[in-house]
């Protein structure tokens, strides 16, 4: 606490997870407010910013493009049994980019979270950043860069080595669950469909962030009332997050009474250049399905004057794009608007808490994927809290290896939505709080995990024997660091 910055802090309770392990669990379990946003958003973007200037020792495994072809040999040194990976190419890491090998941090970021949120082992974790280059100049001019020096592997050259991996991965630690972390659209996407009916395998930055932002959507309807099949939803940003985000809410819809299309037609996106429309030339696959038949809308502030959604969710990484014409013309259209600004770290959020309130008179039902302290606003102060995938990853990863689940299904996700939904109090909504307080992440983490597992005995993928007492027994799979 006495050191003078962020990264200063998290450079510090780094050297304590490479001398202390159980101690830095003990550390993060104990003062998890205080300690996530220095472990993970936002300051690990500044980290692998820097990580060249801060590196203290690998963590985790660095596979490389030219270890094409030994990538089993590789995988074979780890010492510990492997249940759960996180693996990264580098190439969009978090709202900052192409960071190549220097991304490292977003996979130790997650696992270290999995242990203190869900208490899954350590020893059971392990990072793998897949090397294949970098198309940021920058960093190929740095001399205190550590990966490749040279343009990113891409085409079948890419697909043949990650494919390598995979394989050899599931052949080294047999029913391994592969979470897919930071990787770009054109990658995210199409890795994820190829492999998810097979493996255990998912994409946080879709279905994670989907299962997140779904829960306070269920929240914010305990406010403003209505069900979620009557909403209008407009997204800033057409990516990995808006996409999966509005499958899931589609998916919600349709368990509500809606069709399929239907539900579509409640979801709309908007993108760089303007609101994604069916006549619009060059959409990528997978805009397709939330382009309309509508006109062409240039910004985002008139898509909002002529859709008329009660709730906008930023997740395009634009600094500061929910102006306050943005928001006040929601507060304008809607009573109780609903505005997540989702985007992170804290320089790419689409506004503060503070901005929200103010802007739409204290009216807003609000989330951030960055930390805001409280906001006083006209004698009420309103708790904003994030929503943060660090509520639905560890969860649902206990509850996969707990059942020994086959596959990852986006049922699961969905139960995972629910539950954590549910878990959020009446205090926690009086004071303008969608999720529970982070000190309660345990807890949440065991039911979400028991919710998840349940998905996996009902539709057969649990290999694991059945237990009498579910949640008893998903208690007794968690790692509780002694200290």
């Amino acid at each position: 606490r006495s050191l003078p910055n962020d990264l200063e802090k998290y450079i510090a309770l780094n050297s304590l997870h490479d001398r202390n392990e159980e101690l830095f669990f003990r550390v993060v379990c104990d003062n998890i407010d205080e300690i996530q946003p220095l472990i993970y958003t936002p300051t690990v973007g500044l980290a692998c910013q820097r990580y060249g200037l801060i590196f203290q020792r690998p963590r985790g495994m660095f596979i490389s493009a030219n270890d094409k072809g030994h990538v089993a040999e590789l995988l074979g040194n780890w010492p510990y049994p492997a249940r759960l990976i996180v693996v990264t190419d580098g190439e969009r890491i978090l709202g900052l980019g192409d960071l190549g090998a220097h991304g490292m941090d977003i996979p130790v970021g997650k696992l270290s979270l999995y242990s203190a949120c869900a208490g899954v082992h350590p020893e059971h974790c392990l990072p793998i950043m897949l090397d294949v280059g970098t198309n940021n100049q920058d960093l190929l001019n740095d001399r205190y860069y550590i990966g490749l020096r040279q343009k990113r592997l891409s085409g079948v050259a890419y697909d043949e080595f990650v494919d390598e991996f995979i394989t050899a991965a599931r052949a080294a630690f047999p029913g391994v669950l592969i979470q897919f972390e930071d990787f770009a659209n054109h990658s995210a996407f199409r890795l994820l469909h190829k492999y998810r009916d097979d493996i255990p395998v998912f994409n946080d930055d879709i279905q994670g962030t989907a299962a997140v932002a779904l829960a306070g959507l269920f929240s914010a309807l305990r406010v403003s009332g209505g069900k979620l099949a009557d909403q209008r939803v407009l997204f800033l940003g057409a990516g990995e997050a808006a996409t999966g985000i509005a499958d899931l809410i589609v998916s919600a819809m349709m368990a509500e009474g809606l069709s399929e299309l239907d539900a579509i037609g409640r979801n709309w996106l908007v993108d760089s250049r303007g609101l994604v429309v069916k006549n619009r030339e060059g959409l990528t696959e997978h805009k397709k399905r939330y382009a309309h038949d509508h006109a062409p809308v240039k910004d985002f502030l008139t898509a909002i004057r002529t859709l008329k959604p009660t709730a906008i969710i930023g997740v395009a990484a634009v600094g500061g794009a929910f102006t306050p014409e943005v928001l006040q013309a929601m507060a304008e259209i809607n009573h109780r608007p609903i505005v997540f600004a989702l985007s992170n770290p804290t320089s790419k959020a689409e506004c503060s808490a503070e901005e929200a309130y103010r802007h739409t008179a204290g009216r807003a039902l609000f989330a951030c994927g960055s930390p805001y302290d409280p906001v006083k606003f006209d004698d009420k102060t309103f708790v904003p809290r994030q929503g943060n995938n660090s509520y639905i990853f560890p969860g649902v990863g206990l509850g996969a290896i707990a059942s020994g689940s086959k596959l990852v299904t986006d049922e699961m996700f969905m139960a995972a939505a629910h539950t954590l939904a549910y878990l959020v109090t009446q205090d926690d909504i009086e004071q303008g709080s969608l999720y529970p307080s982070l000190p309660r992440i345990r807890e949440v983490s065991a039911h979400i995990a028991a919710a998840v597992a349940e998905v996996a005995y009902k539709r057969g993928l649990a290999t694991a024997a059945r237990p009498n007492d579910m949640m008893g027994y998903i208690e007794q799979q968690m790692y509780d660091p002694h200290y």
